[in-house]
Parts: C-alpha cells; sequence; structure tokens
C-alpha cells in the first residue's frame, strides 16, 4: 500500500502544479471593456475616445482592448453612470454636471460665469479632480480623464442686450444648474434634451438656450428661429470618462498605468480639439446667417454677477468640500492677475 500512494504522489504533483501554474495564465487573459457613450461618433469626443481606445489596446499590448460605443447604442446617456456605478458596465463618458445630484462636488463644473477661457476651465478642473475623486471613489467610480465641450454661449431668437430682453423667455435646461439660471435670469425652464434642441426651436417651445456653438452646428439651428449667438463663454462644461472601481482594481497594475498613461493624453488632445471645435463651429454658424455677437458689457456686468450669486449659493450648499474647490481655483486666478500686472 505505501508502494503504491509513493507512485501515485508525483502524478497527483505533477497535476497541481500545472494547475497553479495555469491560474496566472488565465488572470492575464485578454479583456475587453465596452465604453457607453450617448454621443454621435463624429463629434470630437468620440474621435477622442476612439484615439483613446486604441492607445490603450497598444500601451497594453492587447491585454485590454476598449469597445467604444457611441450614441447611446450601449447604454442611453442618462443611465451610464449608474451602470458603471454598479458595475453592469466597465467604462462610460458622461457629462460631469449631470452627477451634482449624487455628487455635489461635481456641481462646480457648471458654475456659470466664473471662467472666461480654456486656461480658466482647466485651473478650475485641477482644483476640482482631487476631491471628486475621492467622493466617486466612495461611489465605487474612477475618473480617468475630463475634455470640456466649447464654451457655453447665448442661442436666441431675438437680439439681446440685457437680461431684461431674456425676461418670460422659454429657456432650455438639462441640469440643475441650468434651471437655476433661468429663474435668476426670470426665464421659464423647458427641459429639452440635445437630440430635439432643433426641433424644439423650430416649435416655438423654445426662444432661448445657453450651450456651445458646437451643439448649435449638430442641430443646425440655423435652420430655425435661433438667428442670434451671444459669445457670453458662460462656462466650460466637461465629459469625463469614469470607470468602475472594481474592475479597474482587478486590473494589472502594469494595464492600470498604461490605459492611465493614455487617459492623459487623451486629455490632453481633448482640450485642443475643443479649442479647434469651437473655432470651426462660431465660422460655420455665421456661414449659415447666425449672427454671431460678442455680448454688450450690460449684459456681460449682469451675468458675471450671476456667477457670483452662483458661487455664494454653491459654497453654502458644498460647505468645506467646495472651498477645496473654489478657494484654490479664485486664488490661483488672483496670483495670476498680479504677476500680470507686475
Amino acid at each position: 500500500m505505501k508502494y503504491r500512494i509513493f507512485a501515485i504522489a508525483p502524478c497527483v504533483a505533477v497535476v497541481v502544479a500545472a494547475l497553479v501554474i495555469a491560474q496566472p495564465a488565465a488572470a492575464q487573459a485578454p479583456q475587453s471593456w465596452p465604453l457607453a457613450s450617448g454621443y454621435p461618433q463624429d463629434l470630437f469626443h468620440s474621435v477622442i475616445l476612439r484615439q483613446f481606445a486604441q492607445d490603450v489596446k497598444d500601451r497594453t499590448k492587447g491585454a485590454l482592448s476598449i469597445d467604444v460605443r457611441p450614441d447611446n447604442s450601449l447604454v442611453k446617456l442618462p443611465e451610464i453612470a449608474a451602470k458603471v456605478r454598479a458595475g453592469e458596465i466597465p467604462i462610460g463618458e458622461v457629462l460631469l454636471s449631470t452627477l451634482s445630484s449624487d455628487t455635489r462636488i461635481a456641481g462646480a463644473d457648471a458654475l456659470p460665469f466664473i471662467v472666461n477661457s480654456y486656461d480658466d476651465a482647466l485651473r478650475l478642473w485641477n482644483s476640482q479632480r482631487v476631491p471628486l475623486q475621492e467622493a466617486l471613489d466612495r461611489q465605487g467610480l474612477v475618473v480617468l480623464y475630463a475634455v470640456p465641450w466649447p464654451a457655453q454661449g447665448l442661442f436666441s431668437t431675438r437680439p439681446v442686450r440685457s437680461a431684461a430682453d431674456l425676461h418670460e423667455t422659454k429657456m432650455r435646461t438639462y441640469n440643475p444648474s441650468t434651471v437655476r439660471l433661468a429663474q435668476l435670469i426670470g426665464a421659464k425652464p423647458v427641459d429639452v434634451p440635445t437630440q430635439a434642441i432643433g426641433a424644439a426651436f423650430q416649435d416655438r417651445r423654445l426662444d432661448a438656450m445657453f450651450t456651445s456653438p458646437a451643439t448649435g452646428v449638430d442641430a443646425k439651428l440655423w435652420e430655425g428661429p435661433a438667428k442670434y449667438f451671444y459669445n457670453v463663454r458662460g462656462w466650460y462644461p466637461k465629459n469625463i470618462v469614469i470607470a468602475s472601481k472594481a474592475k479597474w482594481a482587478a486590473l494589472p497594475e502594469s494595464t492600470r498605468l498604461a490605459v492611465q498613461s493614455a487617459a492623459d493624453d487623451a486629455q490632453k488632445r481633448g482640450w485642443a480639439a475643443s479649442e479647434s471645435a469651437s473655432t470651426a463651429a462660431l465660422a460655420e454658424l455665421a456661414s449659415h446667417g447666425i449672427k454671431v455677437e460678442t455680448p454688450e458689457p450690460e449684459l456681460r456686468n449682469e451675468l458675471r454677477r450671476i456667477g457670483e450669486r452662483f458661487s455664494v449659493e454653491y459654497l453654502r450648499e458644498t460647505g468645506s468640500e467646495g472651498n477645496r474647490v473654489l478657494i484654490p481655483y479664485f486664488s490661483n486666478a488672483t496670483s495670476k492677475a498680479g504677476s500680470t500686472q507686475k
């Protein structure tokens, strides 16, 4: 009996060893992550997503592939964050400000009239990113990168010289901040999804809206009654790419580092692409007869005061959390202004 036991034992050892060796190989098997986006495939945001996906595949040597699913083809845009949070999909692109109902710190992205350039917008994002990631980490989310839309301007069916010209107009809204903005201006908030903007103007359900010139081009607003665009540079809302924390943590460290490197490069390309898209969109609006104008000083001052009120309300709501975003942002703005004056 003893002889038979010792004769069999080496065979068992070989089988066990083979299983142990096979386990790491299985763990390293190539993965494919579908990435949900609600935006058209030819939009510059989607172009940046596809390049990001290609970089991830190249830099991980195929260990991770990202399959970009644009235009609501995988998950509808309003559902993406919840699906990623629940781990039902590994990664997705969302409009940052839409997270503010669950994550108050995200609302800083939609504070109007406190930024005036892409440089300002980047400083605000740099101030916001760490506290935002801490908040999203508790929800099982990881932030990979952010890309802004062109500055939000004002489309209108009639000339606007001051805020009084917007009283009682039907203004498009899409998040809590734009609803509050309409209320402060004295307009009537009307919730209209992006894909329905053109029809809403043509049906006279909208008189005005704050949005990017690129959105106006996509909606072909020149085909309807919205013939004025005021480049007020209200704010620079950002799309962010988020991943499931659990799925992110399950990746090997080398893969995570490669993905983050690709994400950093995607963010840089995205900001440059947004500026280019803004310039091109303004030119196209003008070519189709939209009057692209600089706002009157009275309107600019009124909007700036609204921005100040928004900031105060935001700090009251968020307390120390909001201070972590706005104090560094405004402090850097002051120091930059001081160094410029010198």
